[in-house]
């Protein structure tokens, strides 16, 4: 979690557009397959490289999931929900849709304007620092013994 928060407060800060998609009990192997499979241990580095503005893959969506970057340059369903602000983009509405599909949680950097964004159950909410988005990713993922532990 701490890498990935790593890497999207360094994307948000340089304006590099972001899709992390994480795989909670729904399995999303059909969208890996619309990917590189990567099978990686994560880390801050690697995810900035493969969102990377001239890298092949800096597109499509990184699917985080059993503990490791399983895929990278995926595509998504976008939703077609007519409350979405319609200046959001393709990236926001691909993060909504998956969720409307899957119990999957997503964090979107915006390209345009840096904003750190967070879609599950078909919302999105905007306008995350990376303190609160560690506190979303630790209560979503991490055991409650071992977040106490940390608290």
């Amino acid at each position: 979690i701490n890498e990935i928060i790593m890497a999207t407060d360094e994307l948000a800060e340089e304006k590099t557009g972001a899709l992390i998609v994480f795989e909670n009990e729904v399995g999303l192997r059909d969208y890996i397959e619309t990917g590189t499979e990567i099978n990686a241990q994560i880390s801050k580095e690697l995810i900035e490289n493969l969102f990377y503005k001239s890298a092949p893959l800096h597109d499509g969506a990184v699917i985080v999931g059993e503990g490791q970057l399983k895929a990278a340059g995926c595509l998504l369903n976008l939703s077609n929900k007519p409350s979405i602000n319609p200046k959001l983009g393709t990236r926001h509405r691909a993060a909504i849709g998956i969720t409307e599909e899957s119990d999957a949680l997503v964090i979107v950097v915006s390209e345009e304007s840096g904003v750190i964004s967070l879609a599950q159950d078909g919302e999105l909410i905007r306008y995350l620092d990376k303190s609160k988005l560690r506190e979303i990713l630790f209560k979503e993922f991490v055991p409650r013994k071992t977040n106490d532990f940390f608290s």
